[in-house]
Parts: C-alpha cells; sequence; structure tokens
C-alpha cells in the first residue's frame, strides 16, 4: 500500500506544478516521492538486511540527477538528496558504532527490541559512540546550515532535509533510551 502510493504521491506533484501558485508545493512533493518510494521498497520488504538500506534510498539517484541537470523539479530533486545524504550520514554511524547487529536483530525479533535497544545504547554510550555522533552531528549541521546561506530553494529543500536527519535521529534516539 505504502509503495502503492508513491504514485499518488508523484501524480499529486506533477499536478500541482502546473499551477503556477502551486508549482513550488508539486516540485517538492515529486523530490519527496522519491524518497517516500525508497523508504517503502526498503523498509515494507528489505528492512531485515541493513545492507541494502543505502543502495535501495539511493534508487532515485540517477532521476534526481538527471532532473537537476535538466532543470526539472530541482526543489524536489534537491530535497531527495538531501534525505539521501542524511540517509548517508545515519548509516556510516550504525557502521562505525556496530549497531548493525542490533538493527537485524530488532528486524528479526521485533518483541525484543526492548532489550536489543537497550544493548546498543551502551555502544552509543561509549567514547567511540559520543565521539562519533558528535563528529557526524556537526557534519549534518555544517552541510544544513551551507544551503541556508544562499536562499535559493533548492539549497533550502536540500538543508531542510539534511537538519531534518537530526531531528529523525534524535527521535530514534529518544525512543531507544525510552525502550
Amino acid at each position: 500500500m505504502s509503495l502503492a502510493s508513491t504514485a499518488l504521491w508523484l501524480g499529486a506533484g506533477l499536478y500541482l506544478q502546473r499551477n503556477p501558485k502551486l508549482a513550488l508545493w508539486g516540485d517538492l512533493l515529486v523530490g519527496f516521492s522519491w524518497t517516500w518510494m525508497a523508504g517503502s521498497l526498503y523498509w515494507g520488504w528489505l528492512r531485515m538486511d541493513p545492507m541494502l538500506h543505502l543502495p535501495v534510498e539511493a534508487i532515485a539517484l540517477p532521476i534526481a540527477l538527471v532532473g537537476l541537470q535538466r532543470n526539472w523539479c530541482r526543489i524536489g530533486q534537491s530535497f531527495y538528496l538531501g534525505s539521501l545524504f542524511g540517509t548517508i550520514i545515519t548509516d556510516l554511524y550504525f557502521h562505525l558504532v556496530g549497531l548493525i547487529p542490533a538493527w537485524k536483530q530488532i528486524m528479526l525479533n521485533p518483541s525484543e527490541s526492548a532489550l536489543v535497544l537497550q544493548s546498543a545504547l551502551s555502544l552509543v554510550y561509549t567514547p567511540w559512540g559520543l565521539a562519533w555522533a558528535a563528529v557526524l552531528t556537526m557534519v549534518l549541521l555544517f552541510v544544513g546550515s551551507m544551503g541556508l546561506v544562499g536562499r535559493k530553494l533548492e539549497w533550502l529543500a536540500f538543508s531542510g532535509a539534511v537538519l531534518s536527519t537530526l531531528l529523525v535521529d534524535g527521535l530514534f534516539w529518544l525512543a531507544a533510551a525510552l525502550a
């Protein structure tokens, strides 16, 4: 159902683009549809294998790059690329800190997720885990804030998506801490 609704998001975006007053929102919705599609594919069928996460999330990368090159949906393509960048940073953290086994365990045994999350937090709270969290948070803040300087809409969309990674990852950390 989630994957099928990608067509609705994309269709709505393309429809809104035809109206000059709503074209900006349509443009953004087109880019959001790529993120939605990739997330639906991965979390719907492939979530058991963390090594597939990034390749699946990058499935629309060729579309986004061609769209930017041809000046089509620049705001939406930039949003997608910002989301993908945030995903890369988050996945990098998972690999560097050794959280991939916990990811697999939670996907295989959701009923044991509270115990697994507590165990995963013990890796996060090590000097190694905290150092990488600080470094990658700074990367996200730096890259995310760079787009805010230019004030071009496509850079603002990119920055918003990058900075929202901090919000999403923070919510995941909070959920793990409360589990």
